[in-house]
């Protein structure tokens, strides 16, 4: 039923998690389908591959942002 909601009226996302200030996850409220914003800033379906991807980044942004921090 969820499914059928989702492929009638389409999905209503949710971030589920921020990666960077420009890149996030997003999840459906209805059916869970996961997405991720791409290089161009569209949503692509959240593959291992991308997981892996953001969780990269993840790592690097933060590792900048702490070193920011206590450089200032």
């Amino acid at each position: 039923m969820k499914r059928f909601f989702c492929s009638l009226f389409g999905h209503h996302y949710s971030v589920s998690k921020k990666v960077t200030l420009h890149i996030k996850e997003y999840k459906c409220i209805h059916c869970g389908k996961e997405v991720t914003t791409d290089v161009s800033g569209n949503l692509s379906t959240l593959t291992p591959e991308l997981q892996d991807i953001n969780k990269t980044l993840e790592n690097i942004f933060q590792k900048r942002h702490r070193a920011a921090d206590h450089a200032a």
